[in-house]
């Protein structure tokens, strides 16, 4: 069973992610939901109200104060309390971490930027109130002057308190809905590699090419053909996104097809070569049919730091499962996305998209068939060999090259200077399974535990 807070935009049970909601204590509960859009919302608004609340008090003790004046009575001086400096307000709001993963769905640094930007008119309409009892304090007109000073001012406060409430409800709405909207993705800045510059990038692909037979445990041999087609299928797809001449990078491809299930990592030096397979292996995409199970979406996706990685505990969930594999297992995170629902009425709806590893002895070996709620669950081994050689780290990278420390790295990686930051998933629709990818085996099907396509 899912977070109640995340089931409806996908996120997953295990992991760093959120745990299971038995095991999220109230205050854990809170702190997370208020960086959601409804959460902030419901914050700036309330912190709104209190600016407003502060300004129409102060507004009836300048009436009182007239009308102690106007009965002839003498208003006895009493202390005039100052607001505090409208530099303290922002305080209250404070963005999430970027390193998080945000709850539902709108990314942390949206929502932060909605708060901070409330929040700021906030500290403006308190600045008025405050500007309103300083000079109510130094004024020397009668008392009836200054109450009625007060009140304008404190009128104006109040007024400049609404207009803050509703301009952090529209930012906040607005925020959330430019996050779910696809980001435009560019190509990346580089200069075209020489000849010899072309060569010596092949070479290195080849390389990898190496390692991979060597450091992934499950592989598929696909035909030449299949290779070819691949490729092409590959070009297309970035075709469509206006990246087609993306080259001198590794590049990721997910065929989602029942039939297939396959992963695939492409190369190419230069534009005009083709592209070249470096290896295949089994994964499991979505499982429609079921509630809360979202067909894995189609497109091209960038990895990049905006949606920081992050590493799995190892822990099981209720039933037993470790949903993201093992412990220090590598938590792609591709962000909130338009997910399909593969239940009822269908539709499409927020869910966060990742890429990640799975239970190595009890879901590992049901790679080759849809067996998840959305994301691409890949083999252990195959998530070691991207994350040392920091296959589509390119982002993260340039972090580092700029002296930022990244702890999701390891100290001891060994990352390839054709760093990539691209997945592609495709549908191919084939209708017959190829030779090249055999489904799991009966005696993996039979082992099958409870809810097991419950992990992600």
């Amino acid at each position: 069973m899912t977070h109640p807070v995340s089931r409806r935009s996908g996120a997953r049970v295990d992991g760093r992610a959120w745990g299971s909601a038995r095991r999220l204590s109230l205050v854990s509960f809170l702190a997370r939901w208020r960086h959601t859009p409804l959460g902030a919302a419901v914050a700036l608004t309330l912190r709104a109200l209190v600016v407003t609340l502060t300004a129409v008090s102060t507004m009836s003790a300048a009436q009182a104060a007239d009308g102690a004046s106007a009965s002839g009575v003498p208003a006895s001086p009493k202390p005039v309390m100052v607001a505090k400096p409208a530099a303290s307000a922002p305080r209250a709001s404070v963005a999430a971490p970027a390193s998080l993963p945000p709850l539902l769905g709108v990314p942390a640094s949206a929502s932060g930027t909605s708060a901070s930007s409330s929040a700021g008119s906030s500290a403006s309409a308190a600045a008025s109130a405050s500007a309103a009892f300083a000079a109510s304090a130094t004024s020397a007109t009668p008392a009836t002057s200054a109450s009625a000073s007060a009140s304008a001012s404190a009128t104006e406060a109040a007024s400049a308190a609404s207009a803050a409430s509703a301009a952090s409800t529209t930012a906040a709405a607005s925020a959330a809905l430019a996050a779910s909207a696809p980001p435009v993705l560019t190509l990346p800045a580089r200069a075209p590699l020489t000849a010899l510059q072309a060569a010596e990038a092949t070479r290195s692909a080849l390389d990898m090419r190496a390692r991979y037979a060597r450091e992934v445990t499950r592989r598929l041999r696909v035909p030449a053909a299949d290779q070819r087609a691949y490729g092409n299928r590959l070009q297309a797809a970035l075709d469509a996104k206006d990246l087609g001449a993306l080259a001198g990078e590794f590049v990721i491809l997910v065929d989602r097809a029942p039939n297939v299930q396959t992963l695939f990592l492409y190369f190419r030096a230069q534009t005009k070569q083709p592209w070249i397979l470096i290896g295949a292996s089994p994964v499991a995409t979505g499982r429609p049919g079921e509630f809360d199970h979202f067909l894995t979406p189609l497109g091209v996706f960038e990895h990049t730091p905006l949606n920081m990685d992050y590493r799995a505990e190892g822990t099981m969930n209720e039933n037993g499962i470790r949903g993201y594999g093992k412990r220090d297992m590598r938590i792609y995170d591709l962000g909130w996305v338009d997910g399909e629902r593969g239940w009822g009425k269908g539709g499409f709806s927020q869910m966060r998209f990742q890429m990640h590893a799975t239970d190595p002895d009890r879901l590992e070996p049901l790679l080759g068939i849809r067996h998840s709620k959305g994301c691409v669950r890949i083999p252990a081994t195959l998530n070691t060999f991207f994350d040392h050689h920091g296959i589509i780290d390119a982002e993260y990278q340039a972090l580092v090259d700029e002296g930022k420390s990244l702890w999701v790295l390891h100290a001891n990686r060994e990352i390839t200077p054709l760093a990539g930051r691209f997945i592609v998933v495709i549908d191919t629709q084939r209708k017959a399974r190829p030779a090249w990818a055999p489904a799991p085996g009966g005696k993996a099907r039979a082992k099958m535990p409870a809810a097991a396509d419950t992990a992600d």
